[in-house]
C-alpha cells in the first residue's frame, strides 16, 4: 500500500480526530449524569455544576501557555504524557467516592490534561498535513467533534440509566489505548530547534485573563451582568460591590488583563526575548479575522447545543437518545460537508463557502422558530436541523485551516492556542448569554401567566423578584423539576401550570431562536473580514 495512502499517514488524523470525540464525549457524558451524582453523593446540583465549570475554568486557563509546549519538546511525547495524564484523571473520576475526589479527577487532572489536547490537535493537522490533504484532515477533526456532541448525551442517558455514569469514564481507558497506538506516527520533533524558555510572566497574565474572563460569564446567567439579582459569597463573606454583580468585576479583570498581555508580550519580543505568543501572530490579520470568526460561530453552537436538548426533554418529553435522534441530521450533515467539502475550494472561494455555510446556519434556525409549538416532532425537524449541520459543515470544513494556514508553521502552536481561548471564551459566552436569556425568558413567562391568572398586577421590581424565587426553587427547567413542583399542587392548579410551564417554554424557545439569528447575522459580519483564499504558505 502507497504510505500516501495508507494508515500510517492518516495515522495522525485519525489519532487526534479520536481524541477529539474522547474529550468530547467526555464533557456530554457529566451534563447527562448530573442527576444521577446528586443522589450518589448525596449533595445539590450546585455542587456537581461547579464540577464542570471548573473543568471548562481548567482548560481556559491553561490552554494558551500548554499551547506553546510543542515549540519545546516532541510533539509526539508531549501529546502521549497528556493523554497519559487523561487517562489517569479518567481512573480517579471513575472511582470518587466523594465530590472532592471528582473534582480532582475530572475537573483538574482531566481539565489540565484536555488543555493540553486541544491545541494540540490543530498542531499536529498543521506540520502533518499540505494543501488539500490538510483541508481534508481539519473537516474530519471538525465532523468527528460533532458527532462527539451529539452521541454525548445518547451513551451518558444509556450508560447512566443501564449501568454507571463511572463506565461513561472507565470506558475512555480503551479509547487511550487506540489513540496511544496511532500516535506513534505524529512527527517526535518540536517545532523550534532551539529550546526557548517558558514566558512565565506572559502564562501568568493568560491564565488570569482568562480565568476571569470565564468566571465572569458563568456567574453572569445566575447573578446577573451589571446589577446584582442575587447575593453572591465567598465563602461567609458577600461580594456585590454598590449593588453590582460580581460577573462585571470578574469581566473588567479579565479584559484589564488581557490588555497588560498585550502589551507585556510586545516588550518582551522587543526586548530580544521569547514571548508566549509571538507579536506577528497577534497582528495577523487574516489569522484574526478567523479567530473571530471562530469565536462567533462557538458562541451560536453553544447557545443552540444549551438550548436545543433542554426544550426537547423540558417540553416534547423527550429522552436523552430521542434527543440525540433529533440531532442526528445535524451530526450527519456536519459530518459529511466538513469532511468532503474542503476540496471545493478549487471551485468556489473558501469565505464564499463560508458565508454559505453561515447563511445555512440562519435558515435552519429560521424555520425551526417557525416550527416551534406543540405540534413539532422528530420528522419535522430534519430538514431546519439538516440545513444546520450543512452550515456547520461548511464554515468548519475551511475556517480553521483558513485561520492556521494564516501563519508560519514555526508559530503553529501559539496560534492554536490563541484559537482555543477563542474557542473557550466564545462556549463560555455563548452558553451564559443565550442559556440565561432563554431562561429569564421561561421562568420570566411563568409568573407573568400565573399574575395573570389569578388577576394580580405587581411593579417590575416585585416582578423581577418572583422571577428569581421561582428559579431558585425550581432550580432548573427540566420536566423531572416541573414536575416534582406540579405534583405538589391540587388538579386543577396542576392543570392550569403545566400549561403555562409549556406555553412559557415555547415562548422562551422562540426568544431564544431569535437571538441565535442575530448572532448568525454578527457572524455574517465577521466572515466579510476574512481573506477570499487559504493565506500563502509562509515557512
Amino acid at each position: 500500500m502507497d504510505l500516501k495512502t495508507g494508515l500510517q499517514y492518516w495515522a495522525p488524523a485519525i489519532a487526534v480526530s479520536l481524541t477529539t470525540f474522547m474529550v468530547t464525549i467526555n464533557a456530554s457524558l457529566m451534563n447527562v449524569a448530573i442527576p444521577t451524582m446528586v443522589d450518589e453523593f448525596d449533595t445539590t446540583v450546585t455542587v456537581i455544576q461547579g464540577a464542570v465549570s471548573l473543568y471548562s475554568l481548567a482548560i481556559a486557563a491553561l490552554v494558551l501557555p500548554a499551547g506553546t509546549l510543542p515549540s519545546r519538546h516532541s510533539i509526539r511525547r508531549v501529546l502521549a504524557v497528556a493523554l497519559t495524564v487523561y487517562a489517569g484523571g479518567t481512573v480517579v473520576a471513575s472511582i470518587s467516592w466523594n465530590t472532592t475526589i471528582l473534582y480532582i479527577g475530572w475537573s483538574l487532572i482531566q481539565g489540565s490534561a484536555a488543555a493540553v489536547i486541544f491545541p494540540l490537535t490543530f498542531t499536529v493537522l498543521r506540520i502533518s498535513y499540505e494543501d488539500d490533504e490538510r483541508a481534508k484532515a481539519f473537516g474530519l477533526l471538525a465532523g468527528v467533534g460533532g458527532i462527539g456532541s451529539t452521541l454525548g448525551p445518547i451513551i451518558g442517558g444509556a450508560l447512566t440509566t443501564y449501568a454507571s455514569w463511572r463506565w461513561g469514564f472507565a470506558i475512555q481507558l480503551i479509547g487511550v489505548g487506540f489513540i496511544l497506538f496511532f500516535i506513534q506516527y505524529v512527527s517526535p520533533n518540536p517545532l523550534s530547534e532551539t529550546c526557548s524558555s517558558l514566558d512565565k510572566g506572559g502564562t501568568a497574565l493568560s491564565i488570569v485573563g482568562a480565568t476571569s474572563l470565564v468566571t465572569g460569564f458563568l456567574l453572569s446567567g445566575k447573578y446577573g451582568w451589571l446589577i446584582e439579582q442575587r447575593p453572591f459569597f465567598i465563602g461567609e463573606m458577600q461580594f456585590n460591590p454598590f449593588g453590582t454583580s460580581p460577573a462585571i468585576w470578574f469581566l473588567w479583570v479579565g479584559l484589564l488583563t488581557f490588555a497588560a498581555f498585550v502589551q507585556y508580550e510586545r516588550r518582551m519580543e522587543h526586548a530580544g526575548k521569547s514571548p508566549l505568543v509571538p507579536l506577528h501572530v497577534l497582528t495577523n490579520r487574516p489569522f484574526l479575522a478567523g479567530v473571530l470568526t471562530y469565536n462567533i460561530r462557538s458562541i451560536v453552537s453553544a447557545g443552540f447545543f444549551f438550548i436545543f436538548p433542554i426544550y426537547l426533554q423540558a417540553v416534547l418529553g423527550y429522552t436523552a437518545f430521542e434527543t440525540g435522534l433529533a440531532l442526528l441530521p445535524y451530526s450527519l450533515a456536519s459530518i459529511l460537508f466538513a469532511s468532503f467539502t474542503p476540496n471545493w475550494r478549487k471551485y468556489i472561494s473558501p469565505k464564499t463557502l463560508i458565508q454559505i455555510g453561515i447563511v445555512c446556519m440562519g435558515l435552519g434556525l429560521v424555520l425551526l422558530y417557525e416550527q416551534t409549538g406543540p405540534g413539532q416532532t422528530i420528522s419535522k425537524m430534519v430538514i431546519p436541523v439538516t440545513l444546520y449541520g450543512v452550515g456547520v459543515g461548511l464554515i468548519l470544513g475551511q475556517i480553521t485551516n483558513m485561520t492556521m494556514s494564516a501563519v508560519p508553521t514555526a508559530h503553529s502552536a501559539e496560534a492554536s492556542g490563541v484559537l482555543n481561548v477563542s474557542y473557550s471564551i466564545g462556549f463560555s459566552l455563548g452558553t451564559a448569554v443565550v442559556g440565561s436569556y432563554f431562561l429569564g425568558h421561561f421562568y420570566g413567562g411563568v409568573v407573568d401567566r400565573v399574575l395573570r391568572a389569578e388577576h394580580v398586577t405587581v411593579s417590575v421590581e416585585r416582578r423581577n423578584d418572583l422571577v428569581i424565587a421561582l428559579e431558585d426553587a425550581v432550580e432548573t427547567a427540566t420536566e423531572a423539576t416541573q414536575q416534582d413542583f406540579l405534583n405538589q399542587l391540587t388538579p386543577i392548579q396542576h392543570q392550569l401550570l403545566e400549561s403555562i410551564f409549556e406555553a412559557a417554554m415555547f415562548d422562551a424557545q422562540r426568544a431564544a431562536l431569535l437571538l441565535l439569528v442575530l448572532f448568525v447575522l454578527l457572524l455574517l459580519i465577521a466572515s466579510t473580514f476574512l481573506p477570499r483564499q487559504i493565506p500563502e504558505e509562509d515557512e
